[in-house]
């Protein structure tokens, strides 16, 4: 009976102790290790949040420098606006304070084809497909090598209507088969990222006329001073090629001057008629700049994008901001 009852010896027990002691010691561990982690995460939160924060105020310090040198071009040369122009050239790299780094650059958006002028208000008071724009926006996507069909397309995606264009246009009878269904706009483009928004026009697509496009609104005129070879061809109703055939030539003659003015850019129409049906459309003066900031704050990078408006005036203000680029 006494033997029944003995307790075993201690050294059998140890083997248990020292597991649960290594259990205790590796939970210990991995709740030191999360806090740790949740710890140095609040911190980088904090610092980006920061860096974000100072990255905004950099920026639209950038938006306040560029609003003076449009405003002094403004003053000094009121007639005509052109890529060899101070407001032309970029800023920096450069450190503003320690750690902190700026690249600026403006660039003429009226040297592009406005989407938004592919409709207008037609002599009965309503707002429909404007037929030479069409026609322009046909020639620019050939000339990309991109189909034609694209162009009564976007038409259709802004005017207020839903009645298809005839033969490409699409309304709500084809974006309501797409997965998931949506219906068109039917308001002005307010980013050129919508063209994606078309059925099967696609990434590639649209990387090509990215550069030539833009959204601005429906009065926004084309500077001939800064527009891209292919924008001009574009307005040519002949499809003579008189500015995108060399682009490096053109450019060449660009330095110093506007080129082609008015005047000269009249002459590549041959026709008077044609050209007198796209002349509302062209200016040698902008009033809509595109600002790109890219703000380096150590290993962070933030970019601003700022569409800025000149009024007659001279003075400029910001009407859209955007953290990605079209």
């Amino acid at each position: 009976m006494r033997r029944s009852l003995r307790i075993p010896p201690p050294h059998r027990q140890r083997g248990v102790a020292l597991l649960a002691a290594i259990l205790l010691v590796a939970m210990a561990t991995i709740l030191a290790a999360k806090i740790a982690f949740e710890n140095a995460m609040t911190a980088r939160r904090g610092a980006a949040t920061l860096s974000f924060d100072e990255g905004v105020l950099v920026a639209e310090a950038a938006e306040a420098l560029a609003a003076y040198v449009l405003r002094e071009d403004s003053r000094h040369s009121k007639e005509v606006d052109h890529p060899a122009e101070a407001w032309a050239q970029s800023i920096g790299p450069v450190e503003i304070m320690p750690g902190v780094m700026l690249e600026a650059s403006l660039e003429d958006l009226q040297g592009r084809f406005n989407l938004n002028s592919l409709v207008a208000r037609g002599p009965d008071g309503r707002i429909q497909p404007d037929p030479t724009a069409v026609l322009a926006l046909q020639r620019l996507l050939g000339l990309l090598e991109i189909e034609p069909k694209w162009a009564q397309l976007i038409a259709d995606w802004i005017d207020p209507d839903i009645a298809p264009e005839f033969p490409d246009g699409a309304e709500d009878n084809v974006y309501l088969g797409e997965s998931p269904p949506y219906r068109t706009p039917n308001l002005p483009i307010t980013s050129t990222t919508e063209l994606l928004a078309l059925p099967e026009f696609g990434r590639e697509r649209f990387l090509k006329l990215a550069p030539y496009v833009t959204a601005l609104p429906q009065d926004a005129q084309i500077n001939v001073c800064s527009a891209s070879g292919y924008v001009l061809d574009a307005l040519i109703e002949s499809g003579r090629q008189e500015f995108s055939v060399d682009l490096e030539r053109l450019a060449e003659t660009r330095e110093g001057r506007c080129f082609p003015t008015i005047d000269e850019y009249r002459a590549a129409f041959g026709d008077p008629q044609s050209f007198e049906r796209v002349q509302h459309r062209l200016t040698e003066q902008s009033k809509y700049f595109r600002l790109t900031s890219i703000v380096t704050i150590g290993t962070a990078e933030f970019a601003l994008y700022s569409l800025l408006q000149r009024e007659p005036t001279g003075q400029v203000r910001p009407i859209l901001r955007s953290y990605v680029a079209d």
